[in-house]
């Protein structure tokens, strides 16, 4: 099995508000470093070569996210160790804090899932919490880099 992430950040601010002009300048170099990561298989894109013109939740606000990996150590490595790291750590400049921001699930090799399909199984872990059908970077024993990387808060714990 693969895995398949989605998440969503809700902005603070318009994306050509110059507030995140630095975030808007550097989506296409984080989204390069991910297809470069060995493990990368997949990601959801528009026309634009990244997802930011897609809306989930009836609100245009939230930037959707949805990759597919060859395990958690490559999703793991591409977050805490390339910049991306760098961004994540600065995501309250950009976007407003949410809840549950991140869901994991299982996928078979080739699956390409929907964006309804991580917004369903976010909505899952919501809704009944972790399991094997959705669910976050607790659920998985083997994570290294999210265990010491995260700040401890529920919210980080989620995401």
């Amino acid at each position: 099995m693969h895995l398949a992430q989605f998440n969503i950040a809700r902005i603070r601010y318009p994306l050509d508000d110059p507030r995140m002009k630095e975030f808007v300048d550097n989506v296409a170099r984080v989204n390069g470093l991910a297809e470069k990561i060995e493990g990368f298989i997949w990601r959801l894109q528009d026309d634009s070569g990244n997802a930011m013109g897609l809306t989930v939740y009836d609100d245009p606000r939230i930037l959707p996210n949805l990759t597919v990996w060859a395990n958690v150590e490559a999703l793991e490595r591409f977050v805490w160790k390339t910049a991306h790291n760098r961004f994540y750590g600065r995501r309250d400049e950009w976007f407003e804090p949410i809840e549950t921001p991140l869901v994991m699930w299982g996928v078979a090799p080739g699956a390409q899932p929907t964006l309804g399909e991580g917004v369903a199984r976010r909505d899952h872990l919501i809704k009944h919490g972790p399991s094997d059908h959705a669910f976050g970077w607790q659920h998985l024993p083997q994570t290294q880099h999210w265990k010491t990387a995260r700040c401890g808060s529920p919210s980080e714990v989620a995401a």
